[in-house]
């Protein structure tokens, strides 16, 4: 197994810490911004739907491939293969949104890709709670993926507007959590002569 390098008792300033912050707020940043298009545009069409969601799920999945070797697993140990499945689903559900627009297929492949990617993360989140700085981020992040997949497909009937709004919810809650774990990271890494 391999060990973390960012365990959650390192000293600040670590060089992981100082590189994580950054897709962890990147992702943040795409979660709040498809959670405001979501409450903004009054009427989404269908296709408005498929590449708005499609695009948040495809960044959201790049940004958590490229967030792995800063969370100290190599993407060929077993954490960052799981990590990297779950970057790989909500990628390829992304792509797949974008390209087909419907009702039912945004309902079902985006609880797809966002249930696969709670799941992953949910695990990890129990697994290395106490062992890794992102371990309750990972937990409350799986939580929000899986009670967001969940939902999703009851909502099929209701339309665009309904599908972004329950996807859009989701990525609000995500996204806020987000901001302050790449906060949190990024006040932690500074050396601590910088520190007030």
């Amino acid at each position: 197994m391999n060990q973390p390098l960012t365990p959650i008792d390192a000293p600040a300033g670590t060089a992981q810490q100082a590189d994580l912050w950054k897709p962890v707020l990147l992702r943040a940043v795409a979660a709040l911004v498809f959670g405001a298009v979501t409450i903004f545009w009054a009427g989404p069409s269908v296709q408005v739907m498929g590449w708005a969601g499609g695009l948040y799920l495809l960044v959201t999945g790049l940004l958590l491939l490229w967030a792995i070797p800063k969370t100290g697993y190599a993407r060929d140990g077993m954490p960052g293969k799981i990590l990297s499945a779950a970057g790989a689903a909500l990628a390829g559900a992304g792509v797949a949104l974008a390209l087909l627009h419907g009702d039912r297929v945004f309902g079902v492949v985006a609880a797809v890709g966002l249930g696969l990617a709670g799941a992953v993360e949910l695990y990890c989140g129990l697994k290395y709670r106490g062992r890794h700085v992102l371990g309750r981020d990972w937990l409350a992040s799986g939580i929000i993926g899986l009670g967001t997949a969940a939902i999703l497909p009851f909502f099929i009937s209701l339309g665009a507007h309904a599908l972004l709004g329950v996807a859009g919810g989701g990525a609000i809650i995500s996204g806020v959590l987000w901001v302050l774990s790449g906060l949190t990271l990024r006040h932690d890494s500074r050396p601590a002569s910088a520190k007030p």
